[in-house]
């Protein structure tokens, strides 16, 4: 038996978010009944309990703001180190997902050592680069991400290009790693043209299928909204702009309405949230085209789910999209004008140009990106 211990997200069964539907999904399509998995999950109790086979371990954690994510994280890997050693569990993994706790983990690693155990992470996107941090938390990421790197004994990586980033940017710690990409669920909704619960939703909104470019995704500077919203603004399309993204309380956004008064072109539709996975992905279905500006990170859980679902896709010309979406998209720069004039292009794709995008989208995410070859892939990486 190999006992695989999962820290640094919030828990299963996954509500919302990539980690925590990469642990579920592991969970879930395992394969291999040689590996019993022990999870971490944010909680306000101590509980233990069993999900799809996996031992849930529960962490209570303080609410103390931003700091609440490196406690959790401490906490769950204590946690790690004194359940191994207390049930003698020889050669087991922990795989601490994101390099938040980097000055704390060096003790923790050598413990885990001692006991025969070794220590896996996954470096995520770079997450010192957000927007959102300011100056101080950028460099405690960026100093966490290097003793992260430093102290563990293998990186995972789900992005060619961030693997290659660790490569390059700590060769002096010669890092291990390995790529294993994210995975993406390519079954198609089971709601069905005419769904009430789907009509419902357009009708509420005001939009019609195959009328509407679509963007999901967190409303933050470095996903590039000024540029998709200020170059829709240029372009000449009908086709609405719907943005499903929470925008409650965001300084962003009331910073972004007043500098392009975006809310007096009646094609900008910012529709809040949508919880339902089913309708979500009915929604990207029958969207004419999917839009996608993230710039910061690893493969993006939703470029691949667009990618799965949606025909068009018009992603931002960074390594990190280029990687995933290969010949199955088209891309734009943040040049003046560029974007407003692919999306005027795009408003006489020939169809039959447009079903071959799609096509090469679709066989690019069932060959590379499918979580049943994720999770094969893993379970072979954990035996190895």
């Amino acid at each position: 038996m190999k006992d695989i211990f999962i820290i640094g997200s919030k828990g299963i069964p996954a509500n919302y978010g990539g980690f925590e539907t990469f642990v579920d999904e592991l969970v879930t399509r395992q394969q291999n009944k040689d590996i019993q998995y022990h999870v971490a999950c944010l909680s306000d109790n101590d509980k233990e309990t069993e999900y799809h086979g996996a031992h849930c371990f529960n962490v209570k954690v303080p609410n103390i703001g931003p700091a609440k994510a490196v406690y959790y994280d401490v906490a769950a890997l204590k946690y790690c180190v004194h359940y191994i050693q207390h049930n003698h569990i020889d050669n087991a993994i922990v795989y601490i997902l994101a390099c938040r706790i980097g000055p704390f983990v060096g003790k923790y690693v050598r413990k885990l050592h001692k006991l025969n155990c070794k220590v896996y992470v996954n470096p995520d996107g770079h997450e010192w680069k957000r927007a959102k941090w300011n100056y101080f938390i950028r460099k405690y990421w960026k100093l966490s991400e290097k003793l992260m790197v430093k102290h563990a004994d293998l990186l995972i990586c789900d992005s060619k290009n961030i693997e290659k980033y660790i490569q390059e940017d700590y060769k002096q710690y010669s890092p291990k790693t390995t790529f294993i990409a994210y995975g993406a669920d390519t079954s198609q909704s089971v709601l069905k043209d005419d769904d009430e619960k789907l009509w419902n939703w357009y009708n509420e909104k005001q939009v019609r299928p195959k009328e509407y470019y679509l963007v999901v995704g967190r409303f933050v500077p470095e996903n590039n909204y000024e540029t998709m919203i200020k170059e829709y603004m240029k372009s000449d399309t009908n086709k609405d702009f719907v943005l499903i993204t929470n925008v409650e309380q965001n300084k962003f956004y009331e910073s972004l309405k007043n500098e392009t008064h975006f809310d007096q072109d009646k094609r900008i539709k910012f529709v809040g949230t949508v919880y339902d996975q089913q309708l979500l992905k009915k929604i990207r279905e029958n969207a004419y085209g999917y839009l996608h500006g993230h710039e910061v990170g690893g493969t993006n859980p939703s470029l691949l789910e667009a990618l799965a679902t949606t025909d068009l896709n018009l992603l931002l010309d960074v390594g990190f999209n280029k990687e995933v979406g290969d010949d199955g998209a088209v891309y734009w720069n943040k040049e003046n004008g560029n974007l407003s004039s692919l999306i005027n292009k795009l408003e006489n794709i020939e169809q039959s140009e447009l079903k071959e995008l799609s096509r090469k989208a679709k066989e690019r995410i069932d060959n590379e990106y499918s979580w049943d070859l994720i999770v094969r892939k893993y379970e072979e990486l954990w035996n190895e």
